[in-house]
């Protein structure tokens, strides 16, 4: 992917703005406001959901990640993402989330749809924006507490799925974490030459924020705030940076970071969508399983680090 010409931050892909002239008048900034929500449109036909691409611009380009799942508060139906794909031009290269800068609650969010059509969102919550509004200093949090949330329009709660393509799920928020070994999957469909459907290991969790995750071939720039699921296909996070100096992922972990954007944020309560159809990661083509040593917990010598 073509970057533009600025500094490369975590796993955010910046790619010089092709077509953007074209879809430029819907990122207008539009008001995040709650509306009744409409059934969600059927997996086969929906134009949003898991995995779909999200170009916030900056300078002459855009950052380009990934939606991971389909979440509800009140009236107003949400993507989920990274919080660092919403730094702003300023933002250097660090994991920092309570130091770098970012955008404001309100910003504009390109999301391209399956069906070839740009739609537009707006950033509702932002953890690193919350983080630096709270005045937090603990290193852990900070560097692991990256959690978006971009409000859809109204009218495209219809055009939504919540199901991850191929997979089926999640069928539910996982609350109690991963273990070393356990299996984990994910839906990264915007790597080019890459089966989408990725299977992995957890690695286990250093602490409660953060998951270590191995997949062949690990996320990369672009694939910043997609999901993981477990083998029940339950949501358990996003992911977030490369574990150096492992080729291993960090992967945000999604309840609790749901937990403090409903005690910091003001988006209120907020819950994950549940897939209308089974998970069934046998169903096709899987990424190769990577073949890996258990590593013991803690994790000391993995820590957050940005990709290049």
């Amino acid at each position: 992917m073509t970057r533009a010409p600025r500094t490369v931050r975590r796993l955010a892909g910046a790619g010089i703005a092709v077509g953007l002239a074209a879809t430029a008048a819907l990122l207008a900034p539009m008001t995040a406001s709650a509306a009744p929500q409409a059934a969600f449109a059927p997996a086969t036909a929906a134009a949003i959901g898991p995995g779909v691409e999200l170009a916030t611009p900056v300078g002459d380009g855009a950052e380009l990640c990934t939606a991971n799942f389909v979440f509800t508060g009140g009236d107003t139906v949400y993507l989920g993402t990274a919080a660092h794909c919403f730094g702003t031009a300023d933002a250097g290269s660090s994991v920092d989330g309570c130091t770098e800068p970012v955008m404001d609650d309100g910003a504009a969010v390109g999301i391209h749809g399956r069906d070839g059509r740009t739609y537009r969102g707006t950033l509702a919550y932002d953890s690193w924006g919350a983080m630096q509004a709270t005045g937090e200093t603990d290193p852990a949090l900070c560097s692991e507490n990256d959690f978006a949330l971009v409000a859809l329009a109204p009218e495209d709660a219809a055009r939504t799925s919540p199901t991850i393509p191929g997979v089926g799920g999640p069928t539910a928020l996982d609350t109690d974490g991963t273990k070393n070994g356990e299996r984990v999957f994910s839906y990264q469909p915007n790597q080019i030459g890459v089966a989408p459907n990725k299977q992995g290991v957890s690695l286990g969790q250093p602490d409660p924020w953060t998951h270590v995750v191995a997949t062949i071939p690990p996320g990369v720039p672009g694939d910043s705030g997609s999901g993981y699921v477990d083998a029940e296909g339950r949501a358990f996070g996003s992911l977030s940076s490369l574990m150096a100096p492992s080729s291993s992922n960090g992967v945000a972990d999604i309840a609790q970071a749901l937990a403090y954007a409903s005690r910091n944020g003001s988006v209120g309560d907020v819950s994950l969508v549940p897939g209308d159809r089974p998970f069934s990661p046998t169903a096709l083509p899987l990424t190769e399983a990577p073949s890996l040593p258990s590593l013991p917990l803690p994790l000391p010598d993995l820590v957050p680090a940005p990709l290049g």
